[in-house]
């Protein structure tokens, strides 16, 4: 049985009580815990299609202005890629920025010791299939074997080794990472029109 939530109120300026959108309130304490640079960076990380300034402003509750100063802070990161369209600025996710989620994940749940340990045995895995087929990628495997049938063990195999590939960029992105975050982060600090100078980006 689901328990039925009272939405919070607000006091009017006669005393009465003005029942509250809960999705306002909880947009309010989001605005309220946070500063406008991590509100600013949060929607840019779920931003994968080219957006305005204004747009992403819009969604952080900040002026346009205080975006386009975290936006540049994020850009100097990798954080950020832009486009043109016509006058308008656009901004989105870029890969670095993906990549760097996906490395921090990683070194949550793993030592550098242990990502290092990882990136010798996936160099292993690729040296034994160069060595066994005579190609060195998986692009030139799938030319000379002339594989078209994905659902093979051929085609199997082709995908075994991209995802390897994959996985062993991201480990040594990570690493890379790793030494960047012992060294020190990437700090870009100054005063917003928002009234606020936290805009750092701990990677």
């Amino acid at each position: 049985m689901s328990e039925e939530t009272t939405p919070p109120n607000r006091v009017r300026p006669d005393g009465g009580a003005e029942q509250r959108d809960i999705n306002d309130v909880v947009e309010e304490e989001w605005v309220e815990d946070t500063t406008p640079f991590e509100r600013v960076y949060g929607i840019i990380r779920r931003t994968y299609d080219p957006t305005s300034a204004a747009q992403i402003a819009d969604r952080a509750r900040v002026s346009p202005t205080t975006a386009r100063k975290h936006l540049r802070t994020l850009m100097d990161s990798g954080e950020v890629t832009t486009a043109q369209d016509g006058q308008t600025t656009l901004y989105r996710r870029s890969e670095t920025g993906i990549v760097t989620e996906h490395a921090q994940s990683l070194l949550a749940e793993r030592t550098p010791e242990e990502i290092a340990s990882g990136i010798a045995e996936l160099k292993a895995q690729i040296q034994d299939w160069r060595t066994e087929y005579d190609v060195d990628s998986p692009e030139e495997l799938a030319r000379e074997l002339d594989i078209e049938d994905t659902d093979s063990d051929q085609g199997a195999l082709l995908r075994e080794w991209q995802t390897t590939r994959r996985n062993l960029a991201l480990a040594q992105a990570t690493l890379a990472i790793a030494e960047a975050t012992r060294t020190g982060h990437l700090t870009g600090t100054n005063t917003d029109d928002d009234g606020n100078s936290d805009s750092s980006i701990v990677v």
